[in-house]
């Protein structure tokens, strides 16, 4: 039986290089981070598998796939300031924290982002800030930002995180329709906004004030 090192190194070179991700960082971090202690003790044995897996609260942990992917179009660099939307598990957060200098991550859910804290204390990061409330309208507080992630699926990019962004930043978010998105990377220069598309994903709706209404009932 493999251990959890051999097993992230399987992942890394079957389900992530063999699908063309190749930023030596990105796939180092994958490798390093343990994907088994984000995921409920039921789906422990699933950790390392190509699917995204229920984390409570109608959340979802992501293919470790999506993840390498969307860093790697982000691309933070090892001093950048990183705001992530959407804490969930955590595990996406400590990739993140693996590759760049600090990173401010936010949860509307109060119970996910106590549980991603306690789960990345564990770990022992340090460079993390939590915020509980409205990812839709970012962290002005922390701005700017030379790298945002936004890990639900929206509408449309928020206006509030565009605002957000340092100059030269990148803005990558999931944007289409409640059940269907596609991944929209922004970057400031100056005034400029220059946006391309890349793949296809589903992803949990993004809610707030600029995203879906919360439905009930």
């Amino acid at each position: 039986m493999l251990d959890n090192a051999e097993l992230r190194d399987r992942m890394v070179e079957d389900q992530i290089r063999a699908r063309s991700i190749v930023n030596e960082r990105v796939l180092n971090a994958l490798r390093r981070v343990p994907r088994h202690c984000f995921v409920p003790r039921e789906y422990a044995d699933m950790a390392y598998d190509d699917r995204p897996l229920p984390i409570g609260h109608g959340q979802t942990i992501s293919q470790p796939y999506m993840v390498a992917c969307m860093t790697e179009l982000l691309a933070p660099g090892p001093d950048e300031r990183i705001l992530e939307i959407g804490t969930g598990s955590g595990y996406q957060t400590a990739i993140l924290a693996s590759l760049g200098r600090t990173v401010v991550t936010v949860e509307r859910d109060p119970d996910l982002l106590a549980r991603a804290r306690a789960c990345l204390g564990r770990l022992g990061y340090e460079n993390i800030q939590f915020v509980c409330g409205d990812g839709t309208l970012g962290v002005p507080a922390h701005a700017p930002f030379d790298a945002i992630m936004v890990t639900a699926g929206g509408p449309a990019a928020p206006r509030a995180l565009i605002e957000q962004l340092a100059d030269g930043g990148r803005l990558l978010c999931p944007v289409g329709g409640r059940g269907h998105q596609r991944l929209h990377r922004i970057e400031k220069r100056g005034n400029a906004l220059q946006t391309t598309l890349h793949t296809d994903c589903v992803f949990v709706p993004l809610t707030g004030q600029d995203g879906w209404p919360e439905q009930t009932g």
